[in-house]
């Protein structure tokens, strides 16, 4: 399970963008209707809603229990469960991951078990974190991690594969790489780098007293500040995405 712990209306507020910036991989999908699709990592399931929307059936799947509660306030149908322990077998004509497979350490566990629940010539249409995924962010986290006495390396949730290390871990599974591009988006956050700790620095920040948690984000945000930071105090996030289509024969 993922050591991040997730609270959906603070998602909302400090990462919004995310499921926003998801809309051009719900196109890689194509004709979802009379489809049985499974949504991995749905979070609060407004992409979900999107697909249902457009007459697929689908199902959310969420390691956060707060998430799935959010999904399901929507009307999409959800249930708790472990990206790397799926528990589906030929259930599905498409998986659609959006922001997600990067908090899922396990990357082999995880796509076994999408070529199980996917049926012969179902598809995997998935974007998350890439190499070079917010690399400023990790390299402060890190600094500030090791001035507070905690072990950054052994903290990190994220893995950010490269197109050439997640194209050959597709293949040997035995999917077929259709499409894998590694895309630079830099993304303006609407609460600032604060407010993006604030969502995504929790297995940081859990292993420090509370009274230590709030200067340990500061201290990384003044470090970020020199390079991420516009004169006018906007905020840029150095997000790199890995989207690729995958097909099981």
């Amino acid at each position: 399970m993922t050591s991040q712990t997730w609270n959906a209306a603070s998602y909302q507020e400090n990462a919004g963008f995310v499921p926003i910036l998801g809309g051009p991989v719900l196109e890689l999908l194509g004709e979802v209707a009379g489809q049985d699709v499974l949504d991995l990592g749905c979070g609060d399931g407004v992409l979900t809603e999107r697909l249902q929307a457009a007459g697929a059936r689908v199902m959310g799947v969420d390691a956060s229990a707060e998430m799935v509660a959010a999904a399901r306030k929507r009307g999409v149908p959800a249930e708790q469960m472990d990206g790397q322990d799926l528990r589906f077998d030929a259930r599905f004509d498409a998986v659609f991951s959006n922001a997600a497979l990067h908090w899922m350490r396990d990357q082999d566990a995880v796509l076994q078990g999408v070529f199980r629940a996917l049926r012969p010539g179902g598809r995997l249409v998935c974007e998350m974190g890439g190499q070079g995924n917010v690399a400023a962010e990790v390299v402060a986290l890190h600094q500030a991690a090791a001035e507070f006495g905690l072990d950054g390396a052994a903290l990190h949730p994220w893995r950010f594969p490269s197109p050439q290390e997640q194209g050959d871990r597709l293949a040997a599974i035995g999917f077929t790489v259709q499409r894998m591009e590694l895309i630079p988006r830099p993304t303006p956050l609407p609460t600032g780098m604060y407010g993006w700790l604030i969502t995504f620095a929790g297995p940081y920040t859990r292993h420090l007293p509370v009274e230590r948690q709030e200067p340990f984000l500061r201290r990384v945000e003044a470090m970020l500040a020199p390079a991420l930071r516009d004169q006018q105090g906007n905020w840029t996030a150095d997000y790199v995405r890995l989207r690729f289509v995958a097909e099981r024969p």
